[in-house]
């Protein structure tokens, strides 16, 4: 009984990872559309039907180009980060609270907060492996962005966690079947919203890629397989950071279609954003973490413990 029970786990697994990798080729496809539209043009519209196909063409041509590496790269570091970053990235998709066949996380907040920090070597062993001034640059500035902007996620989560008094995510559902916990925390969810961003390295904060001055930043001197890598982890965690915020103020993880449409719509939101806001500079990037999203989630967090002791 124990092997089976063993194999439907790694079944599930397996389903999982096909499911997020599908999702994140359609999600790219989406972004592509939705800027395209945003810009006045179609967007991808060749490959298949309405360029539903462009995700599997773009992967092929990717993983079918040549694999070429700097000649005076670390070469193992520079060959295995975006493996480890892809890895990551898929790893953390385990902690979604299921109902069958699955893993249960009583501690799924302290895994995402594992898992997330752990991202950040990948970026700087890419920067610094490849060798190149541009790469190591852009890596560095990544690194100091996540670490900051980490500090202000983990003190946000911390006041859901003192409401709900517990580390699993199932319990999010529980606590908000009266009222959903964006209506209550408004500005902290917004505060979340933008850190996440923030922690994808998406517009406005794409510090980690800024084209304009660093040369696409850490990942520059990547090419076909390392670059989709990159790519594919990039797509999966702001998939997961939006599935993330639908579990903690939108009403919690149910198995129905609207929580993946709840899904859908931050995801959109993202893409939107990237299509709508100019860069922001480095420094006010920086201010914004430290003078604004810290003193603010610190004091809701004040308020929160205070409203719980206060019940009790």
């Amino acid at each position: 009984m124990m092997m089976k029970d063993l194999l439907m786990i790694f079944l599930g697994m397996i389903m999982l990872i096909i499911g997020v990798l599908v999702g994140v080729a359609f999600f790219t496809l989406l972004e592509r559309k939705v800027l395209g539209y945003i810009q006045i043009r179609k967007g991808p519209n060749k490959v298949g039907f309405m360029g539903i196909l462009q995700p599997f063409s773009d992967a092929i041509k990717l993983f079918t180009k040549e694999q070429t590496y700097p000649s005076f790269s670390n070469y193992m570091s520079y060959y295995f980060s975006p493996i480890v970053s892809f890895l990551l990235s898929l790893v953390i998709w385990v902690m979604i609270p299921y109902y069958f066949n699955m893993i249960s996380f009583n501690l799924g907040l302290l895994f995402f907060f594992c898992c997330t920090s752990l991202g950040v070597y990948t970026v700087m062993i890419a920067g610094w492996s490849s060798n190149s001034n541009y790469a190591l640059l852009g890596g560095l500035r990544a690194v100091a962005q996540t670490i900051s902007y980490e500090v202000s996620l983990a003190l946000i989560m911390m006041s859901g966690i003192i409401l709900i008094m517990d580390f699993n995510l199932l319990k999010f559902y529980d606590y908000q079947s009266l009222i959903w916990f964006v209506f209550l925390m408004f500005p902290i969810s917004l505060c979340w919203m933008s850190s996440s961003l923030a922690e994808t390295n998406r517009t406005p904060f794409d510090f980690a890629e800024g084209e304009s001055e660093l040369v696409s930043g850490f990942n520059v001197e990547y090419s076909s397989g390392g670059f989709a890598l990159i790519f594919m982890a990039e797509y999966s965690s702001i998939l997961f950071m939006s599935l993330m915020f639908s579990l903690m103020y939108l009403g919690g993880y149910d198995l129905t279609i609207f929580f993946y449409l709840k899904m859908v719509m931050i995801s959109f939101l993202f893409l939107w954003v990237r299509g709508t806001l100019p860069r922001y500079r480095y420094d006010k990037l920086m201010y914004l973490a430290w003078k604004s999203y810290l003193p603010v989630s610190l004091n809701f967090l004040m308020f929160f413990i205070g409203l719980k002791i206060f019940f009790y």
